[in-house]
C-alpha cells in the first residue's frame, strides 16, 4: 500500500497553497462586500470571476476531473489539493472550478453523456461559461433511500415529460444553472434499482419552476448559488436528453456519489485544519485568569485531540483515494462509506472546540467558524445521512464475517 505523493502532486500543493493563502483568503471579506451590496441576488459575484481567471491563468483548473479533459489526476493525486481548498470552502472550489454539484454533474457528462450532451452542457461546465444543479432530493419522500424517488419521467412519443418536485437542488438559484440533472422514475413496475432514470433539463424549460430558496442554519449560500426547491410541472425535453439510458439512474448516482462523498472529506479536513489554526491562534492571543489560554490543560487537550483527529482520518481519505484508483469505487465502498460518516463526526467536533475557544466571536460572522460548521454539520446528511452508511457499512462487515465463518 503506498499512497505517498509523487512529484507532480507535490508541486501542485504548493501551488494551490499558495494561491489559497495569497489570493482567496484575502478575498473573503471582499465577497462578503460584494454580497452586501447586493442583497437578494444570486448571480456569481465579480470576485469570484476574478479568482476564476487568475486560477486558469496558473494553470489550476478542473484538478478534479481525470483524463484530458481535466487535469489528468488521480484520486490520491487530487486529494491533498482538495482538502487545501477546503480551508476556503466558500470561494477556493469554485474559484478552480471544483466546486460542487458541478464538479458531480461534470463528471456523469463526462462518463454517461452523448457527444451531443457534452457538447452541449459539459464544455461550458469546464469552461465555468454555465453552471449546473443535481435534482435528485425530494421534499415528500425519504430521499435517504433513492427507490423512494416519486418524480415521474414519461415518454411521450419523441421527448420525456417530467412531474414531480425537488428540493436542496444546490446551485440552482444561480441565474447560470442553466441545466438541470433530474432524477427521476421512468418504469414503476422495473426492478427496484431499475426504476429511475436522469435527464437533463435546461432551466428554461417550460414547466420548470424555482419554487423558493432555501437556507442552512440561516445561512443561503448566495455565493454558491443557494439551494432551491424546483417544481416540474410537466416539463417536456427531447428524448435525447436522457442520460446513458432508461433504468441507468440509480447506477449513475451510485458512480456519482462516491467520488462526490470523498471530494467532501477531503475538503472537511481542510475546514478542520483551518478551525485548528484559528484555535491555536486564538489561544495564544487570549489571557484568562492570568494565563494564556495555550497554557490551559484542557485547551492543549482540545489541540492535541484535533490533531490526532485530523492525521488519522487524512490516512484514512488518503487510503480510501489509493484504492479507488487501483481496485475501483465499488471495491472502496467500505472505506468510502467510513470516511463520509467519520470525517464530517470529527471536523463538527474540531470546528465546535473553536467556536467554544472563541466565545461569542466563534458564533457571530466576524470568524469564518458558525459557516464552516453550518457546512461541515450538513455534510452528515448531504449524499447520505449518517445512519444508512453506518447500516450499509455493519451489513458488509456481517456479510464478510459469515463468508469466512
Amino acid at each position: 500500500m503506498d499512497f505517498s505523493f509523487d512529484t507532480r502532486t507535490r508541486g501542485l500543493i504548493d501551488r494551490v497553497r499558495t494561491f489559497v493563502d495569497e489570493q482567496v483568503i484575502p478575498a473573503e471579506p471582499v465577497l462578503d462586500e460584494e454580497l452586501a451590496a447586493t442583497p437578494g441576488q444570486w448571480h456569481v459575484r465579480p470576485v469570484v470571476r476574478r479568482l476564476q481567471a487568475a486560477a486558469r491563468a496558473e494553470g489550476l483548473w478542473n484538478l478534479f476531473l481525470p483524463g484530458e479533459a481535466g487535469a489528468g489526476l488521480t484520486n490520491l493525486q487530487y486529494a491533498p489539493l482538495a482538502e487545501v481548498t477546503g480551508w476556503s470552502p466558500r470561494l477556493a472550489p469554485v474559484a478552480l472550478n471544483c466546486a460542487a454539484p458541478d464538479t458531480g454533474n461534470m463528471e456523469v457528462l463526462h462518463d454517461f453523456g452523448t457527444p451531443a450532451q457534452q457538447e452541449r452542457w459539459l464544455a461550458p461546465l469546464l469552461r465555468a461559461e454555465i453552471r449546473s444543479a443535481f435534482c435528485m432530493t425530494e421534499p415528500d419522500v425519504a430521499s435517504s433511500d433513492a427507490t423512494n424517488i416519486g418524480t415521474r419521467i414519461r415518454r411521450d412519443g419523441d421527448d420525456y415529460v417530467i412531474t414531480g418536485r425537488k428540493w436542496w437542488s444546490t446551485g440552482a438559484m444561480n441565474p447560470d444553472a442553466a441545466v438541470f440533472i433530474v432524477m427521476g422514475e421512468t418504469d414503476p413496475d422495473a426492478p427496484r434499482h431499475r426504476r429511475q432514470s436522469m435527464i437533463l433539463v435546461p432551466r428554461d424549460a417550460p414547466g420548470v419552476r424555482i419554487v423558493r430558496p432555501l437556507t442552512v442554519f440561516g445561512f443561503d449560500d448566495r455565493d454558491h448559488g443557494g439551494h432551491a426547491e424546483i417544481a416540474f410541472d410537466d416539463v417536456r425535453v427531447p428524448a435525447a436528453n436522457l442520460i446513458a439510458g432508461e433504468g441507468e439512474g440509480f447506477a449513475i448516482a451510485q458512480a456519482r456519489l462516491g467520488p462526490g462523498r470523498i471530494h467532501h472529506c477531503m475538503r472537511a479536513l481542510g475546514m478542520g485544519e483551518r478551525a485548528l489554526a484559528l484555535m491555536i491562534d486564538r489561544a495564544r492571543s487570549r489571557t484568562a485568569f492570568g494565563r494564556t489560554l495555550a497554557e490551559q490543560g484542557v485547551v492543549r487537550e482540545w489541540v492535541a485531540e484535533s490533531r490526532v483527529q485530523l492525521e488519522s482520518l487524512r490516512l484514512l481519505v488518503l487510503k480510501t483515494a489509493w484504492l479507488m484508483d487501483t481496485v475501483g469505487n465499488r471495491a472502496a465502498m467500505t472505506e468510502i462509506q467510513a470516511i463520509k460518516v467519520a470525517v464530517p463526526r470529527a471536523v463538527q467536533q474540531i470546528v465546535d472546540r473553536a467556536i467554544q475557544l472563541h466565545g461569542g466571536a466563534g458564533v457571530s460572522g466576524d470568524t469564518p467558524l458558525a459557516e464552516l460548521y453550518a457546512g461541515v454539520r450538513s455534510l452528515r446528511i448531504a449524499d447520505g445521512p449518517d445512519e444508512v452508511h453506518l447500516s450499509s457499512l455493519g451489513r458488509g462487515q456481517f456479510a464478510a464475517a459469515a463468508s469466512t465463518a
